[in-house]
């Protein structure tokens, strides 16, 4: 039998990089079943995984399989995100990859090789804002993994050691995938996460230069799920691709529950292309604004225990929280201008600043309602990377600005 120093030179594709078991940071706490994952004033700070709305990773490293001289992988990681890409790596994109990713909470493995092509959900969830420790062992032809100190998934001949191995290099990518990668059942990459006291047969990972400079969530404490909009940010959605209005007679709803807002600047806005907004809400001094056009302006004291909802129709405008409510009705060419807003090709439905403008406003919303349906921020035609798509902070102090 090979020893673990043969099998890490001489093993071919990926799951190389999962040789390991490294001791636990801490094992305090295991007569409860927990692992207590402290902080260390040396550790370094903790890495956000998403890079915005696409696959591109937040870093990738090449290593080089016949210098490794500690093959061990760990990692911890915290997210409210349900689904994801944790780090993907390969030796060979088309035949020899390897993805650890979270699908409805749950770790997921999509494993493609010349031995075995599988995909296996399993162990519990793990997307609860709580800090979880994951190791990976490869021992002989089995793929092993603990969560937190546990032993999760045992997976038997999955790989097999070659005698003349052919590919000495490997990537790893954290936080998204690689070019031309695919995997056997598609999700969504991005993940609204933190990872910390990373290695990777014996290496650290290396922020890539296209990586966002700020942290993300990963300084802030206490995190609540929710939608957050950092000051400055935005995001677009075609209104072709979202609920349509209502035909006979014609209406349009929409609902944002608010958990957090402060500053001032653009909420939300219907509009076409690079045009002014037909109708827009603007935060300001805890009220929401509503403006449309030449109409007049309306003021609706803010409540962050009520849902806001805006109605509109053939004939007015509906602003209203609760038992507040706001009426404005709208001229004629007003009523034409906003239907057309739906058969116009650059329609658009856009939430936080508008391209060009200052906004100091910050926001939190639980979710967003159209015509009743949940709207997916991963529709979006596009929108800021700093965007954190599942969770807000729970106060404003720990925002950072």
């Amino acid at each position: 039998m090979e020893n673990r120093g043969s099998v890490a030179c001489r093993h071919r594709w990926l799951l190389q990089l999962l040789l390991l078991l490294s001791p636990p940071h801490t094992r305090q706490g295991q007569a409860l079943g927990l692992i207590v994952l402290a902080e260390s004033a040396q550790d370094p700070p903790a890495r956000y995984l998403s890079n915005g709305p696409g696959q591109e990773p937040v870093s990738v490293m090449t290593i080089d399989l016949t210098k490794i001289s500690k093959p061990l992988s760990s990692f911890e990681f915290r997210t409210l995100d349900p689904e994801g890409v944790i780090f993907y790596g390969d030796t060979n994109t088309e035949d020899d990859w390897f993805m650890l990713g979270l699908r409805d909470g749950q770790l997921e493995i999509q494993l493609y090789n010349l031995w075995a092509r599988l995909t296996v959900g399993f162990g519990p969830q793990l997307n609860d804002g709580r800090w979880h420790q994951v190791e990976l062992k490869m021992n002989g032809d089995s793929l092993l993994l603990w969560v937190d100190g546990k032993d999760i998934l045992c997976l038997r001949q999955v790989s097999r050691s070659l005698a003349d191995s052919s590919q000495t290099t490997m990537r790893i990518a954290l936080g998204g995938l690689l070019p031309a990668s695919r995997l056997r059942l598609p999700l969504a990459p991005a993940l609204d996460g933190c990872i910390r006291r990373d290695t990777w047969l014996g290496h650290q990972a290396q922020l890539s230069p296209s990586a966002p400079t700020s942290l993300g969530n990963c300084d802030v404490v206490d995190l609540q799920p929710g939608l957050f909009f950092p000051a400055g940010t935005h995001a677009e959605f075609s209104l072709q691709d979202i609920p349509q209005p209502h035909t006979d007679p014609w209406s349009f709803s929409l609902e944002l529950g608010l958990k957090l807002a402060e500053g001032s600047g653009c909420l939300l806005a219907l509009g076409t292309g690079t045009n002014s907004s037909w109708l827009t809400l603007h935060l300001q001094d805890h009220k929401v604004v509503l403006s449309s056009g030449v109409e007049p302006n309306l003021a609706l004291p803010l409540d962050m225990g009520l849902p806001l909802q805006l109605k509109l129709d053939v004939f007015k405008v509906v602003l209203s929280q609760g038992p507040t409510m706001e009426v404005l009705a709208v001229s004629l060419s007003g009523l034409d201008s906003l239907q057309r807003l739906w058969s116009h090709p650059q329609g658009h439905l856009s939430l936080g600043a508008l391209p060009g403008d200052d906004s100091f406003a910050f926001f939190c919303l639980s979710a967003l309602w159209i015509q009743g349906q949940r709207l997916d921020i991963d529709r979006a035609l596009n929108r800021s990377q700093n965007i954190w798509t599942h969770s807000c902070p729970r106060s404003p102090n720990s925002v950072t600005q």
